[in-house]
């Protein structure tokens, strides 16, 4: 065997061998680059995801946050038409004239007097357009006088005992005290669902 027939066998194995380390190599990159894809379609998805994930929150935390302030908007608006139908009740309780003013003005005055002792020394206090009227209610009771002035819509605020006891039956009173009472029954009727 020749030189040239050693040199030649040694290029062939070393042919055969760098083919064989260029197919390892080929087969490694196509297995790293199958791998690369893999993880970023992986990653792509993860992030798809996530962002899919974060605009669902972003859109229930709008859907909820509007949810609220239509919620709130409503209450406001009730309590808006509430204090409306509180005021239309308090001018109506203040312009109210005539025998039914008196009716009432009467039935307060006699529940207000009712609570004290009969000797007692009564003063009795209203607005002043009601002067002359609770005068007139008072001219027939004895130890009961017209006290002065009080701002209210009507009816009586009455004093006993040196001003240490006092009866409040005045319009305001009372509407507080029906409003406060009867409040969710009012709301129910105005705002029937």
């Amino acid at each position: 065997m020749g030189l040239d027939t050693v040199e030649e066998d040694i290029r062939e194995e070393a042919r055969a061998e760098a083919a064989e380390i260029r197919e390892a190599a080929e087969e490694r990159a196509a297995t790293i680059l199958e791998e690369a894809r893999v993880d970023a379609d992986a990653t792509r998805e993860a992030a798809h995801q996530a962002a899919e994930d974060q605009i669902q929150q972003e859109r229930e935390r709008a859907i909820s946050s509007a949810k609220l302030e239509a919620k709130q908007q409503l209450l406001q608006a009730r309590r808006n038409v509430l204090e409306e139908v509180r005021g239309t009740v308090e001018e109506e309780l203040a312009a109210m004239e005539g025998d039914r003013r008196r009716e009432l003005t009467e039935l307060l005055l006699d529940a207000a007097t009712e609570e004290f002792e009969d000797d007692a020394h009564l003063e009795v206090y209203t607005r002043p357009v009601d002067a002359d009227l609770v005068e007139e209610l008072l001219a027939d009771r004895e130890g009961v006088e017209r006290g002065g002035d009080v701002e209210c819509l009507g009816g009586v605020l009455v004093e006993g005992g040196g001003g240490s006891v006092r009866v409040d039956n005045t319009f305001d009173s009372i509407l507080d005290e029906v409003w406060e009472d009867r409040l969710k029954d009012i709301s129910d009727q105005l705002f029937e669902e």
